[in-house]
């Protein structure tokens, strides 16, 4: 099985990518290929620039990543209750290649913050959005308070409760 992985994030410090790195880990047997936004950063997305510069290869690279892949795995931050731009910059030049971005792909939808919240506002808006992408969301998880219940120099959860419930989640993809 080949797993995709990446954080909605360019943050090179992501604590969503530390969380994303931890999940594909326990998709026992997967072939794993984590994908880091910032080899996918783009002009910002107009009809315009489109008419400019057609599908840019970058785009068209990612769009190969999810084709090649059987299962995804994605982890959102949140910016002011939404999708980073990076992200959302990238996925409306993907949805202008093809608007079945997901491409019928089984997803796992996660997000974390530093705040008891747990990013939960983008999840909702990503986890509703995905089916209208060809996105099949077989399970979502939002990690609140990342600092107090993620091991950083381990990499993986310290909640046991989290870690129950993402271990679920991630076997659902199989």
């Amino acid at each position: 099985m080949k797993l995709l992985a990446f954080a909605a994030s360019s943050s090179k410090t992501s604590i969503n990518k530390q969380l994303v790195i931890y999940a594909s880990t326990l998709l026992d047997g997967a072939q794993v290929e984590i994908l880091d936004l910032n080899d996918y950063e783009l002009p910002l997305y107009s009809v315009n620039k489109e008419k400019e510069l057609g599908h840019p290869e970058l785009a068209q690279a990612f769009m190969t990543k999810i084709a090649a892949s059987d299962v995804i795995i994605i982890s959102f931050a949140e910016h002011n209750g939404s999708y980073s731009a990076a992200y959302k910059n990238l996925f409306d030049w993907c949805s202008r290649i093809n608007p079945k971005v997901f491409q019928d792909k089984p997803l796992v939808l996660l997000s974390t913050s530093p705040g008891p919240r747990g990013a939960t506002s983008v999840l909702a808006t990503a986890v509703n959005s995905a089916p209208h992408f060809k996105g099949y969301v077989k399970a979502s998880l939002s990690v609140p308070s990342f600092y107090e219940n993620f091991d950083i120099e381990l990499g993986v959860l310290k909640n046991q409760n989290l870690n129950l419930q993402l271990i679920d989640a991630v076997n659902s993809l199989k």
